[in-house]
């Protein structure tokens, strides 16, 4: 197969042409090349979305992947440019509008890009809204769209997981927050993309949430204290009021317990993944994803500024609070 990877210099993008060439397909990566080189055995066309598909435009391959972070002219663009015999679109579970009901299947009010317009999740998951209806538009039925949900694995720019796999590596007295019923599932990036290219070969459509099960909080933690945490490493939990007491953010920021979701986003890691796993996604265990991520965590630096996570000062004003 020829397949074409809009993007394939980072993460989701580049796990997927890195597994798509590993299949033997001739694959072709789209993108500006600033973000990082392609893998090896793909060809890079450097293009710059802003402006177009440039000497791609016309032609015609089996299958397209589309991994537009944010902006429905983009997908638009990119739809009317090039043919191809299938289509993915990489959309978001932040396209849904309700985060606290389990079960709600309520999408955003899609919203057209707006380089004036603040940025924010609901904003994001807007914008995914209308990119799904523009390739549903040009598609019909014809198309594989995966809203995805936490991805984690080696690559993760978010240091969400990473975090995690970090911290607990480290060992001690470790801060995590008192919800341990809490769902949390989350996608390793290199069983996506395993999953996109399958789908690209067995022309697989339809829309999914690309999740893995949903487990509790305290179970998940555990699956990756278990793959790499130290013995005699605790994990102490302390109380959300506390945590709020202390400017301690859900989710991400750099003083954060990633994983971590108020109640009012208790379902955003509460999808449903059956329809995905009976359609051929294949999660690999936690604590696989937690060893691989810690080997590229190690890589970065341990010490490094981070997106997510609590700087260790934080974590120990906490520690002291609870005792």
């Amino acid at each position: 197969m020829r397949i074409l990877v809009l993007g394939g210099t980072v993460f989701l993008g580049r796990a997927t042409a890195a597994e798509a060439v590993r299949r033997g397909h001739e694959v072709v990566c789209a993108a500006r090349g600033r973000s990082g080189a392609v893998p090896a055995g793909a060809a890079h066309v450097p293009v710059d979305r802003n402006t177009g598909l440039g000497p791609l435009v016309g032609e015609h391959f089996d299958a397209v992947v589309d991994v537009a972070t944010m902006s429905v002219t983009w997908v638009r663009d990119a739809l009317a440019s090039v043919g191809a015999d299938h289509w993915t679109f990489v959309s978001s579970c932040s396209a849904y509008a309700d985060h606290a009901t389990p079960g709600s299947t309520r999408t955003l009010a899609p919203l057209e890009d707006d380089p004036t317009a603040p940025m924010s999740p609901d904003r994001y998951g807007a914008i995914k809204v209308a990119s799904e209806n523009a390739v549903r538009d040009a598609r019909g039925d014809d198309a594989f769209i995966v809203r995805a949900g936490l991805i984690t694995g080696p690559g993760d720019k978010s240091d969400r997981f990473g975090y995690w796999a970090n911290r607990l590596s480290r060992g001690g007295r470790v801060v995590v927050p008192d919800t341990p019923d809490q769902p949390a599932q989350h996608v390793d990036v290199r069983d996506l993309a395993a999953w996109v290219v399958d789908a690209a070969e067995q022309r697989v459509t339809g829309t999914f949430d690309a999740v893995g099960p949903a487990n509790p909080l305290a179970l998940v933690l555990g699956e990756v204290a278990g793959a790499v945490a130290p013995p005699g490493t605790e994990l102490v939990r302390v109380p959300e009021q506390v945590l709020q007491r202390h400017e301690v953010t859900p989710w991400a920021g750099p003083r954060s317990l990633p994983l971590w979701l108020p109640a009012t986003h208790r379902a955003l890691m509460f999808r449903d993944a059956g329809p995905a796993l009976a359609a051929g996604l294949r999660p690999r265990p936690t604590a696989e994803t937690a060893r691989d991520t810690l080997d590229h965590e190690r890589e970065l630096g341990l010490d490094r500024a981070r997106r997510a996570g609590l700087p260790p000062e934080v974590e120990q004003e906490l520690l002291r609070a609870v005792g």
